[in-house]
């Protein structure tokens, strides 16, 4: 299994997972169809997939052209404005792609068509997040409120095993590690991640136990994002310290 991040737009990422062992591939938010595709024809794989995270344009926007360069593709995605959809997921719904095994994992918060689709195979883990988790951050409450992130980020996705690796829909890392350092300003592996992540122009992947240990949002249990956000129940304090991501 094998992950090639293709730059889209201003700062999305779609992506193209290699299936090795059943010599396919699937599109995640094929955002810039012409970018994805001249990327699948050099793998020489079969493509009949695409898997749309949520419903925004920048994600699902591609849907309607990459469907009419490839007809026949099936489209998965979590409500009725995705466009193309052919399999509208619901949540832990299970299903196979080639030799992968894939889970759509509903996460509320940023919008309420928002899947994250965790794939399996024999040997790795990996998640993509769309715009729930970005590495250091989460994206913005649009369509739901502090409870429903929270149930995504900490109820959901912190339960994938810390391996998984997490690939997010924007290169927003190095701001968003910036703000992690200014509400989370003694820990060591968040310094460390911002410096090494400084050095790099794709970021991507990240993984669940990086993110557990360094994502403000995902640790809103701890004494230093209470102190910073002036609250101690953890849904109050991912809220907070949303409302001061914003305005950072």
């Amino acid at each position: 299994m094998k992950v090639i991040p293709v730059p889209c737009l201003s700062d999305n990422y779609a992506y193209v997972l290699i299936d090795e062992d059943a010599n396919q591939v699937i599109a995640i938010d094929p955002v810039e169809p012409e970018k994805v595709m001249a990327v699948i024809k050099g793998t020489s794989m079969t493509f009949n997939t695409v898997l749309t995270t949520h419903h925004h344009m920048d994600h699902s926007g591609g849907n309607t052209r990459i469907t009419a360069m490839v007809p026949g593709l099936q489209v998965y995605g979590g409500d009725s404005r995705i466009p193309q959809m052919t399999h509208q997921l619901t949540d832990g719904e299970e299903f196979t792609l080639g030799s992968l095994r894939v889970r759509a994992i509903q996460t509320f918060g940023h919008t309420t068509s928002s899947i994250c689709y965790y794939v399996r195979s024999k040997t790795e883990r990996l998640v993509f997040t769309g715009d729930t988790l970005f590495v250091g951050g989460c994206g913005r409450l649009f369509e739901g409120t502090p409870e429903d992130m929270h149930e995504s980020l900490n109820g959901k996705l912190a339960k994938l095993p810390g391996d998984t690796k997490v690939y997010a829909g924007h290169e927003y890392t190095k701001s968003n590690l910036r703000f992690a350092r200014s509400v989370d300003p003694d820990n060591l592996e968040l310094k460390q991640k911002a410096e090494r992540c400084a050095k790099l122009s794709c970021t991507m992947p990240s993984t669940i136990a990086e993110e557990l240990a360094t994502n403000p949002f995902m640790r809103v249990d701890q004494p230093a994002l209470q102190i910073a956000s002036s609250k101690t129940d953890p849904v109050d304090v991912l809220g907070e310290i949303r409302r001061m991501k914003d305005n950072f």
